[in-house]
């Protein structure tokens, strides 16, 4: 049990010295994400920050050097009031697995924890994310001082919002003018009216785009793109020579079977990111396949289920529309991630169903989710009128 009393508090006013000691300060266009290498606040500094909000929210802003939690609903259901490192912090990325390391080595000489507004710890549910939190801290750095950020992100941001980092209003991101719709010879490569923005980042690493991106070198070259995952059968790579390609030969109907590509595309999408590259995943039209793909990376990789992931989404692509069969697929893939981070094992969940896919799964094996690929849409069905109901194609 938490102790209230035994958790330290930090006004805003500190955490912004430290801040500016570090010089950490950012300009209110920077794509900067939770990391800091060096300094006082960061992975790699002598004070941990970790955000405890939900995922939507830190992605739509955070305190320049956090580390986002994670500790959703099932996992503090499953954990029955009590939860590990390892289920908070999987390492998952090469930030996770230092932040859980350098925890173990008691190389922190503090940690801030910080949710959306608390103004006291003595406000704080005992089964509150950061309570829960602080509880898993506890146990393996006994030795390492806890404070909570008083007022959280809310009141930070409002007195130092240059210290935050924020995401761009999708309706502020434009390409540089130069970047016309231009002809390319390719018929099966044109855009509908609606889709002649530019792809659109869903992590800094990662974008999601339509094969009119995808022959546009000078707009992939603009992005800093240096890898594609070309979600189509028939969609060419106009530009092998110059990009890093990986193709799925998926269909977008009923019948397709795309859940046995997860694993391999994540794996891809990871090594384009620890390359410190950039990588585009497009289908056709950017609506299904692709978006598709980009939700089981953020199912697996942030620990999110369906419906959190495909608001993200959404938020930046208005017109993702996966198929029904696609949905289904995610939704067992969704059941088979939460499960695995749910468990008390220590090992990671990534390479539990890595080791799953790579036995059993291949473009020609049986399913790897028992989901069936060839749905029948019946109004009996009630989850087909929920918010991430989707279009028969795209």
């Amino acid at each position: 049990m938490l102790i209230m009393d035994e958790l330290r508090e930090m006004d805003c006013s500190v955490l912004k010295r430290l801040l500016k000691r570090d010089g950490t300060a950012i300009r209110s266009d920077s794509k900067q994400h939770g990391s800091s290498s060096g300094g006082s606040v960061g992975v790699g500094g002598t004070c941990l920050l970790l955000d405890c909000r939900p995922f939507l929210a830190h992605s739509a802003g955070f305190i320049q050097g956090s580390v986002n939690v994670r500790c959703n609903t099932i996992v503090r259901r499953r954990a029955k009031g009590s939860v590990s490192l390892e289920q908070i912090l999987p390492a998952g990325s090469k930030e996770e697995e230092e932040v859980l390391t350098r925890l173990r080595s008691g190389l922190y000489s503090a940690i801030i924890v910080y949710d959306e507004r608390s103004p006291r710890a003595e406000c704080l549910r005992e089964d509150s994310t950061v309570s829960l939190v602080v509880q898993a801290l506890r146990k393996d750095t006994d030795s390492t001082d806890i404070c909570l950020l008083k007022g959280g992100y809310e009141r930070f941001y409002s007195e130092y919002p240059e210290f935050c980092a924020k995401t761009k209003s999708i309706n502020s991101i434009s390409l540089p003018t130069s970047l016309e719709p231009a002809e390319t010879g390719c018929s099966s490569c044109t855009t509908p009216h609606h889709d002649q923005g530019g792809p659109v980042d869903i992590l800094p690493f990662l974008y999601i785009g339509s094969a009119y991106h995808a022959a546009r070198r000078d707009m992939l070259d603009a992005l800093g793109i240096t890898a594609l995952l070309n979600v189509s059968s028939d969609c060419p790579n106009h530009f092998e020579g110059h990009f890093q390609y990986k193709c799925i030969p998926v269909e977008d109907n009923h019948k397709a079977d795309i859940s046995s590509w997860f694993m391999e595309a994540i794996e891809y999408i990871d090594s384009v990111k620890d390359n410190h590259g950039r990588v585009l995943v497009h289908c056709q039209a950017g609506i299904s396949r692709s978006a598709t793909i980009c939700l089981a990376y953020l199912m697996m990789k942030k620990r999110v289920k369906l419906e959190e992931a495909f608001e993200f989404v959404k938020q930046r692509r208005s017109i993702i529309s996966p198929n029904f069969s696609f949905m289904g697929q995610l939704l067992q893939f969704e059941s088979q991630v939460l499960t695995t981070t749910c468990a008390t094992e220590a090992a990671s969940p990534s390479a539990t169903l890595l080791e799953r896919s790579k036995a059993s799964s291949s473009p020609t094996s049986p399913f790897v989710f028992s989901f069936p690929v060839s749905v029948a849409a019946s109004n009996s069905l009630p989850y087909l009128h929920s918010p991430i109901t989707t279009s028969p194609s795209c």
